[in-house]
């Protein structure tokens, strides 16, 4: 007797800033992956299905995206996060010293 089915795993990528398509308010939208994978005796051996969602956490309304979208969206928050530099400070420029 052999057992099979399939599994899915859910990843939050990133929480970005976006206006929602459904409600039109500027609010924080988690970037999700969902992979579906085969297995076989209760071990997950391969993925045969990704898909990428945007969910508004104040209206709660969830949005399909391509891959191509949610890496542009990742790169867009890591490159809108600006604490490697604007939080670095030089030497010398300590405000709280005397």
């Amino acid at each position: 007797m052999i057992i099979f089915g399939s599994k899915s795993f859910l990843y939050q990528l990133a929480i970005l800033t976006l206006v929602c398509q459904s409600c039109g308010n500027p609010a924080a939208h988690t970037l999700r992956k969902r992979v579906s994978k085969f297995t076989l005796f209760f071990i997950p051996l391969f993925p045969f299905s990704t898909k990428y969602t945007t969910q508004c956490t104040f209206c709660g309304a969830e949005q399909k995206v391509t891959q191509e979208q949610a890496e542009q969206l990742q790169a867009q928050e890591r490159a809108g996060d600006g604490y490697g530099q604007a939080h670095q400070q030089q030497p010398g420029q300590n405000p709280y010293q005397r």
